[in-house]
């Protein structure tokens, strides 16, 4: 997925904070870089469309929400870049994370294993 610029900023903003219209997003925007209205409203229907942000209509406005977590999106884009490069049957983020953990440091590697024991002890605790 090819995303601009902004397209990042707007999606880091929408991880940080719960719903906003443009306005609200023009608003937090224009103090940091400028920019006209149109331009985040524009923004914000490109993100809409690819199915990254989601909106309700709400009196005269639309609100924006965010459609995926930061790290369900990061996952989406590590099997999208790896699917053309991985032979059948091989899992995307097997591969990346083999490939990314041979770069980590020990400190690194302790704290990807510590993450996936604590998600392993949350699902067994939600199957209960």
């Amino acid at each position: 997925m090819n995303l601009g610029d902004l397209e990042k900023s707007v999606l880091q903003y929408f991880w940080e904070h719960q719903e906003a219209d443009a306005k609200r997003v023009h608003a937090y925007f224009h103090a940091q870089r400028g920019g006209s209205l149109n331009t985040i409203q524009s923004t914000l229907d490109r993100l809409y469309k690819k199915g990254l942000l989601k909106r309700a209509k709400q009196s005269h406005a639309f609100v924006y929400t965010r459609a995926f977590s930061r790290e369900s999106f990061i996952s989406h884009l590590v099997t999208d870049v790896t699917r053309d490069f991985l032979e059948p049957g091989e899992n995307a983020l097997h591969a990346a994370f083999a490939s990314i953990s041979q770069s980590m440091n020990d400190g690194e590697l302790d704290e990807l294993e510590r993450l996936i024991e604590s998600r392993r002890k949350d699902s067994e605790g939600g199957e209960r």
